[in-house]
């Protein structure tokens, strides 16, 4: 696999060869048949069942009946030091194999043994991991609907093999480095959740009224309490209900004879605040409805281009909504689309919330920048008017009730969000003075928290081109001083190939004796 001639030049003592020659590169389902899921059966490891720390999560994965692992045993034993390789879907990414070995392995892994004679097993596995075998892995992938590639060419990649006294140095050495680098990055994660639980913490204090505690207290009597803000919102929105209702019916030629219409009204529904904590003085409970008018967008079909060709209408979907604001949107519909559907646009400043979405996306809140469509998996959250000064300190309460509003959601195996859990969100609303106050205070919290992120980030990035770089001066030879005392690599290859033309000469002589002779063969007949 790959270009020989691109590899690079090895130090004095080392030679390339290939996997093969130092460690069985296995496949543990060579029919790649996919055994049945079996209750209370044996974990069938897979790429999938690998988490980001690199370990094998051996509860997640299904179970198969106990058979195939037998199966397996016939074919390879697992020994301590061996690793699996992904070869379809994830390429390469070897892993660690758990102890003990009570599992089967699927067939989108390749199995390695290192064969510790020649090779140590943390040298090779720790070469696997290395950009080196990264980009080898990438020249040599074959383009398919899902990139894999054979087991062939995963024993075919190029492997530099030091003397094994310096693989043995070298292993010491990288294990001592990577061993402080490693403290140092779970030093940093730490930190970062920290600051991830303290930004909770605090957006927890400035909804319940803590984090502006000293402020009312200077300010008490001055304050208007939110309760009159409510009334005039739902004052204003009353009044443009019903100016909309004579608008329309002034449009059809029609005069009210009395005000009976105006019964139609529906008033948004008080919050039900029994079960709900004390409110700081000249606060109030208030639904989401009560507020602002809550709408959703569609999905025009896919299957009419004339709902998408040539759109100039951005087109936003719930997975835009993991970052606090959208700026842009990866698709776009047309104005026919907006006529003959439920889509419909959006105006800057509109808060969107995800009713549902893959993975964390699920209650997350978004600002929209531009005017835009979403689809139906968006609340739309409209402010007008006076409801305009709430919308700052909304999507703030949205965001501490990330978590809370998650387990609101119902369904199977994707539990959503609707419409009715949306509007009927309670918010504890704080007079419009300390709104602005709270919201202030965030911002600066904030500034610092994310500045404090990003230095952290950029360590962790630090951290890992470090991590290359120990990798790559350990295999370019530069990591440890070289012995000369140490049996070059080239001798040690010279007794791989003795070793392995021994082998195939006694697999020969085996399978000669187990064939009849002249004589044997003519009793048969």
């Amino acid at each position: 696999m790959g270009d020989r001639d691109n590899l690079p030049e090895l130090q004095k003592g080392w030679v390339w060869v290939t996997l093969q020659m130092v460690a069985n590169a296995i496949d543990p389902q060579p029919s790649h048949r996919t055994p049945p899921t079996v209750d209370g059966g044996i974990p069938y490891v897979g790429m999938g069942d690998v988490g980001k720390d690199g370990k094998i999560n051996l509860e997640k994965a299904r179970k198969v009946s106990s058979k195939v692992l037998e199966e397996h045993r016939e074919r390879y034993r697992l020994t301590p030091g061996d690793f699996i390789f992904g070869k379809i879907g994830t390429l390469g990414k070897p892993v660690k194999l758990t102890q003990p070995f009570n599992y089967a392995l699927s067939a989108n892994v390749v199995l390695i043994q290192p064969k510790s004679e020649y090779l140590n097993p943390t040298f090779a596995f720790t070469y696997m991991v290395s950009r080196l075998v990264e980009r080898l892995l990438i020249e040599g992938s074959r383009a398919t609907t899902q990139a894999a590639f054979g087991i062939q060419k995963v024993r075919l990649i190029p492997f530099p093999l030091p003397p094994l006294a310096e693989q043995h140095r070298m292993v010491a050495k990288i294990e001592e480095l990577f061993s402080e680098l490693d403290a140092g990055v779970e030093l940093l994660k730490k930190l970062k959740a920290k600051l991830k639980r303290y930004r909770q913490a605090v957006l927890k204090a400035a909804v319940e009224g803590k984090l502006t505690k000293d402020w009312r207290e200077v300010h008490q009597g001055e304050l208007e309490p939110a309760s009159v803000l409510l009334e005039r919102i739902l004052k204003e929105r009353r009044e443009k209900w019903e100016a909309e209702q004579l608008a329309q019916m002034k449009a059809k030629g029609k005069t009210p004879k009395d005000d009976s219409w105006k019964l139609k009204y529906k008033e948004a529904i008080a919050p039900d605040i029994s079960d709900l904590p004390e409110l700081p003085k000249a606060w109030v409970w208030v639904t989401v409805e009560q507020v602002v008018d809550v709408g959703t967008g569609a999905t025009p079909l896919r299957s009419n281009p004339n709902y998408y060709e040539l759109g100039t209408i951005p087109w936003v979907t719930s997975g835009a909504l993991n970052e606090a604001f959208v700026t842009q949107a990866d698709e776009r519909i047309t104005e026919l689309a907006i006529q003959e559907t439920n889509a419909k646009v959006f105006p800057v400043h509109t808060l969107l919330v995800a009713m549902y979405g893959e993975g964390k996306t699920r209650g997350k809140v978004s600002e929209l920048l531009i005017e835009a469509a979403t689809n139906q998996a968006c609340a739309a959250l409209l402010f007008d008017g006076i409801a305009s000064v709430t919308r700052p300190y909304i999507k703030i309460y949205f965001q501490k009730n990330y978590d809370d509003i998650r387990r609101l959601s119902s369904g199977g195996v994707q539990p959503n969000l609707n419409l009715g859990i949306i509007k009927a969100t309670r918010i504890p609303l704080p007079p419009l003075e300390e709104q602005k106050q709270i919201v202030e205070e965030l911002e600066r919290i904030f500034s610092v928290n994310e500045s404090l992120e990003k230095t952290i980030d950029q360590n962790l990035k630090r951290a890992e081109k470090l991590r290359q770089s120990i990798l790559k001066k350990a295999f370019e030879g530069k990591l440890v001083p070289q012995d000369p005392t140490d049996e070059p690599a080239d001798k040690l290859l010279e007794r791989i190939k003795a070793e392995k033309a021994k082998r195939e000469i006694e697999a020969k002589v085996k399978k000669k004796r187990k064939q009849p002779g002249k004589s044997q063969q003519l009793k048969l007949f």
